[in-house]
């Protein structure tokens, strides 16, 4: 067995483990990319620690601090509050509502997790109060939260930007997140219409009326992805040392601010709007960006950020720069050209986009999406750079979304967010419709993706 083949083993016992049992895939990446490039390559240390992501930390702590830091000072529970209040009763626009929310959540700097813990124990209290079909429901704040995960300062974002311009791929961020929107729209809006959405348009609802809480996460629920991987690592320990309010339907949008005074969260709203245009439009870095706009709102109120430091997303960015650690050991090894010579050179070059997608697709259904994408998307570089007719941006699309739509899967940590939070439904048959619906998914939006970015 050649090098090559003992590298892709060793990235293969890595998912495997890490999915199996609750060890950070990072920890794993980290110990793999010593061995084997010590022992297999025969590289010394200095030569595998330049393959450390530096720019990739930077960006995923400046951004995962900054969302800190509005969650703490009360900022992202005033928006939740007003964008609840501005739909007036009507049920029909709840699922939208939530939607956007953890759509918008993402889009800014939330880990995927998180934002589905902050909005599913609202989405699905208020489907069980109000007749919601809790199936369409908790899909949808899963859907949001992907809809908007690929926006160029969010986390997903800031992976696959960094990934695809360390390889010198063509890059359009715009295009990437434009796709995981659309796509994950339009799937709202399937399951909008086959799932009784239709039926809630003439309903209205006191959303004033008292007793409406938010839902405790329970802890414990789902599959290995919760207890396995990052995504979930880094949700729960925002949970744990960060607070969500009582109930943040019941509160008026104007009453007193919980968590920071109201000027503080303006000045938050500010500086995400500022890192927006700062990052888009003038092209400066994310994560130095992310942290100085952080440090000036630590500044204005030192005492309200203690925890944000503890909240950034460590397990996370130990996973991310992990992976991509020992992704640059195999390109030192040769070993990416090589898999990527080598899929091409198995079938077509369209095939070979599709045979990714179904792996990227299979693998983050119960394994780490934010791994998925730091060390498969590698692997497609030596044939992208190639004549090969398959576009770089189309496939970096394809890619991206097919391995991120499939986290409504049970086994995904998202999913067993949905699952834990669900009131009022016999859980063994919620947990069916959603393994059900996320095997659908997994085998249907690969080729979907593929058809509509790489093909087309």
């Amino acid at each position: 067995m050649n090098s090559h083949w003992i590298s892709i083993g060793v990235l293969g016992a890595m998912f495997v483990m890490a999915t199996a049992l609750p060890i950070n895939m990072g920890v794993i990446a980290f110990v793999g990319a010593f061995l084997v490039g010590v022992l297999v390559a025969g590289l010394n240390a200095k030569a595998i620690m330049a393959g450390f992501p530096a720019d990739l930390f930077l960006t995923l702590v400046g951004i995962t601090y900054l969302f800190a830091l509005a969650q703490n000072n009360g900022t992202i529970d005033w928006l939740v509050r007003m964008a609840v209040r501005a739909v007036r009763g009507r049920i029909a626009a709840i699922p939208w509502i939530m939607f956007f929310i953890a759509a918008g959540l993402t889009a800014v700097g939330a880990v995927s997790p998180a934002a589905v813990a902050i909005i599913a124990p609202i989405a699905l209290g208020f489907a069980a109060k109000y007749g919601i079909n809790p199936l369409m429901m908790g899909l949808f704040v899963i859907h949001g939260a992907q809809g908007g995960g690929f926006s160029p300062i969010s986390i997903y974002g800031g992976i696959t930007n960094k990934v695809v311009a360390s390889a010198n791929l063509p890059l359009d961020p715009i295009a990437t997140m434009t796709a995981s929107m659309v796509i994950n729209l339009g799937v709202a809006v399937l399951l909008f219409v086959l799932m009784g959405g239709m039926k809630l348009i003439r309903r209205q609802a006191d959303v004033s009326a008292s007793g409406f809480g938010v839902a405790q996460v329970a802890h414990g629920q789902g599959g290995a992805q919760v207890y396995g991987d990052a995504e979930g690592e880094s949700m729960q320990e925002g949970l744990d040392s960060g607070k969500v309010g009582p109930s943040l339907l019941d509160a008026d949008a104007g009453a007193q601010p919980v968590g920071g005074q109201r000027w503080y969260q303006w000045m938050t709203v500010i500086g995400l709007l500022a890192l927006a245009v700062l990052t888009l439009f003038y092209k400066q870095d994310i994560g130095f960006v992310s942290i100085t706009i952080g440090l000036l709102l630590t500044l204005m109120a030192p005492g309200l950020q203690k925890r944000a430091l503890g909240q950034v997303s460590w397990p996370e960015i130990m996973l991310i720069v992990g992976v991509s650690t020992y992704v640059g050991v195999l390109q030192k090894m040769g070993t990416i050209d090589f898999v990527g010579h080598s899929v091409a050179g198995l079938t077509s070059p369209l095939m070979a986009a599709l045979l990714l997608c179904f792996v990227g697709a299979v693998i983050s259904a119960f394994a780490s999406s934010t791994a998925v994408l730091g060390s498969l998307i590698p692997l497609a570089v030596p044939f992208l750079q190639g004549d090969t007719g398959v576009g770089a941006v189309g496939f970096i699309a394809a890619m991206a979304v097919s391995s991120t739509i499939v986290d409504v899967s049970p086994f995904s940590t998202n999913g067993a967010l949905v699952l834990a939070n669900a009131r009022g439904i016999d859980r063994d048959t919620f947990f069916r419709q959603l393994m059900v619906y996320g095997a659908i998914v997994t085998v249907v939006a690969p080729v979907l993706v593929w058809l509509l970015f790489v093909v087309l």
